[in-house]
């Protein structure tokens, strides 16, 4: 499985496409906006994409998700359904914040702790971890060894718990409980800035490092 991130909208959010090399079938994780920019990834890839995949319901991270899904005649799968009321201010968010018009949706799939999705030959755990949102859940392969982890956890830092119904007592739950036993190996892609490892934030993480919690 090859993985390719597409920096999406103003506040540049990690786009990821997962590319089945076996299938030459792709699951689009996240794609807030900037279309144009993910399907010339694709492209490049040579990647018939198969579904879209989403962390969330914060807008740089599934604003335009449905109309790329309908682009492409593929579903929606995430986040857990505890987020539709994010997706459902997603038209009020839209003009706020200046990005085209916004349609609010329902995913042809919530996803819960323990459920799984698929693409092409691949499959990919799913990890309810509330705290930046109540609905967010992680995706994890656990033969490449790689998360998708949204805006849960950031290379140096944590994701925001000030927005409705987030939680930081929760937030911190996550990653320890959920997170952490995925092995300090597992790297990881954030919502936004580079990748990192969680071993390496086990070790240097100021928020929820081994030493921070201790």
């Amino acid at each position: 499985m090859k993985l390719m991130i597409v920096p999406v909208t103003p506040f540049a959010q990690n786009c990821s496409i997962l590319f089945c090399e076996a299938s030459g079938r792709a699951a689009v994780v996240d794609p807030g906006g900037d279309l144009d920019r993910i399907d010339a990834g694709l492209a490049q890839l040579g990647a018939r994409i198969e579904k879209v995949l989403l962390t969330h319901g914060h807008i740089d991270h599934c604003g335009q998700a449905a109309e790329f899904a309908r682009r492409h005649g593929v579903p929606i799968e995430g986040p857990q359904r505890e987020d539709a009321f994010w997706i459902g201010q997603l038209p009020e968010q839209g003009k706020r914040f200046g990005f085209p018009r916004l349609d609010a949706f329902e995913p042809d799939r919530w996803l819960e702790d323990g459920d799984t999705v698929t693409f092409g030959e691949q499959t990919l755990d799913v990890i309810h971890c509330p705290g930046h949102t109540p609905g967010h859940v992680v995706f994890h392969h656990p033969a490449a060894h790689l998360a998708i982890v949204g805006d849960v956890l950031f290379n140096g830092s944590i994701g925001r718990t000030d927005f409705p119904r987030g939680n930081h007592a929760d937030l911190i739950d996550s990653i320890r409980r959920k997170l952490w036993p995925l092995g300090d190996d597992t790297a990881f892609v954030p919502g936004h800035g580079p990748m990192s490892t969680f071993g390496e934030e086990r070790a240097h993480n100021p928020f929820v490092g081994d030493d921070a919690l201790a």
